[in-house]
């Protein structure tokens, strides 16, 4: 294991480095949150490909394939077809708006009165994602070094927190991008394949398992509206996946770029099913699906080999780590302190606001450790953070992208409503019951659409305003330089 230990601590050590060198270019809040607003196509697209696929995309992606063969993909295919749909109708819009957070966009088309509360709606969600993400290290580094859960959480959560908070959106970035191609080469290129042979080829697989493991549909159409409703419209309204998309440096790249890192997901997603199905060939009789994943890199890759798949494993959990963490912090402190302590916004911060944000992302990132080790269930947080991004803030957002009727009284009832809906038939229901997103999002919308409807509509200044935004055409955006950054 010398050599897989190796290949690990320098990719670890790498992601610091990385995190220094982007402390070096982060000089503004623009800088800092939104990589300046001049991502370019290229790294564009391994940046918002790397965010969305993490530990669930690839150690539960093969987990589900184990389980129930190559329709296990659809979890992952929802999410490529989210960010396909975010990419193809909306990004070029949410670019142009020059804002920071999801609230502040509410606050662009309401008028000013949604940002708290959906707010907390949104740093609820992003801090149970980064907590998710931050629990799968448990996993790795107990493959790689047999390690202690709690100092695998503090190990793995302390180096994401570190380069997070050293450079914010331009060390995340730098770092995605090696995270992109490291998990492209682990687990496309060399996983994959392997774990096809080692099965005997797709022929083998078929003579020793149930045809349901190779029926498209085999996870259950329930399932399958489950997750389109759960991660398709999650992809459209988070503020991990909006944060990526301002730092896209023009409307072609956060079309084009997005749409890219979306077929980029489709891939993965079957690739992910397929590897699964080899394991169930090799392992019938594993005692958890998850450890699907685990048990095939450390049982038939070669040393090397076996270090490379499982810092593709450690890439996709950094990833989606750092870019939640970041998200929440942003949120906690745009729209939530920064709100609360009456601090008044201007478009030109001065250089401390760096420092503002990075002690956010720390004492966060502390929180999120923390509230890691506490928590054992990583599907039942996950639940959790879409159901209350999904059934609280999905209709508001979309309603004001969609329909100039919608209302700030009707948005705040909307988010209000669906929220508390969602988080009472959980205690219902239970935590992994479908009624939840189900019922908390209807609700959501018959109350966004009775209340807009009953209140006076949106003054025209208002939106007048977020039309001359929407169409880029505002001092901000012209203040703001965009040259692409390959």
């Amino acid at each position: 294991m010398a050599v897989d230990y190796t290949v690990i601590v320098i990719y670890l050590a790498g992601m610091l480095a990385m995190g220094w060198w982007g402390m070096r270019r982060a000089r503004s809040k623009s800088d800092f949150l939104v990589a300046g607003r001049r991502l370019g196509p290229a790294m564009y697209s391994g940046t918002m490909a790397a965010i969305v696929l993490g530990g669930a995309s690839t150690i539960g992606g093969v987990g589900l394939g184990y389980q129930y063969g190559l329709s296990g993909a659809w979890m992952v295919f929802t999410i490529g077809l989210g960010l396909l749909a975010l990419s193809v109708f909306f990004s070029a819009r949410i670019a142009r708006l020059k804002v920071y957070t999801v609230s502040e966009m509410l606050d662009l088309r309401y008028g000013g009165r949604a940002g708290v509360i959906s707010g907390v709606v949104m740093w609820a969600y992003t801090l149970m994602l980064a907590v998710t993400s931050t629990i799968a290290y448990a996993t790795i580094f107990d493959v790689l070094f047999d390690m202690n859960r709690t100092v695998a959480i503090i190990l793995g959560g302390s180096i994401v927190v570190a380069y997070s908070t050293l450079g914010g959106m331009w060390s995340i970035t730098l770092t995605d991008m090696v995270q992109f191609v490291v998990k492209t080469i682990g687990v496309l290129l060399l996983l994959l394949p392997i774990a096809v042979v080692k099965a005997g080829g797709f022929s083998e697989m078929k003579a020793k398992l149930p045809t349901s493991y190779f029926d498209p549909l085999g996870i259950g159409g329930e399932t399958i509206f489950t997750y389109v409703l759960i991660y398709t419209f999650g992809m459209l309204i988070g503020q991990d996946i909006w944060q990526r998309v301002f730092t896209s440096g023009s409307d072609r790249t956060a079309k084009w770029g997005g749409t890219v890192a979306g077929t980029y997901c489709l891939v993965y997603a079957l690739a992910g099913a397929v590897i699964g199905t080899a394991a169930k060939v090799m392992y019938p009789k594993l005692g958890s699906p998850d450890d699907a994943f685990a048990t095939i890199v450390k049982d038939e890759l070669p040393v090397g080999v076996r270090g490379l798949v499982l810092a593709a494993a450690l890439a996709a959990v950094m990833s989606t780590s750092s870019g939640a963490l970041i998200a929440c912090a942003t949120v906690a402190n745009n729209d939530i302190w920064s709100r609360l302590r009456g601090a008044v916004r201007r478009s030109d911060e001065p250089h401390d606001e760096v420092r503002g944000n990075r002690v956010f992302i720390l004492v966060m990132g502390v929180a999120v450790i923390v509230t890691a080790i506490a928590l054992n269930n990583v599907v039942e947080a996950l639940t959790v953070a879409y159901n209350l991004l999904v059934g609280g803030l999905l209709v508001p957002i979309l309603g004001g992208l969609l329909w100039k009727r919608g209302t700030a009284q009707g948005a705040l009832a909307s988010v209000v409503v669906g929220g508390l809906a969602v988080v009472g038939l959980m205690a219902g229901y239970g935590i992994l019951a479908n009624e939840p997103v189900y019922y908390g999002l209807l609700s959501s919308l018959v109350v966004y659409v009775a209340v807009s409807l009953a209140t006076p509509a949106t003054d025209a200044a208002v939106l007048a305003a977020w039309r001359e935004r929407l169409a880029g055409r505002t001092p901000q955006a012209a203040a703001e330089p965009v040259p692409a950054a390959q």
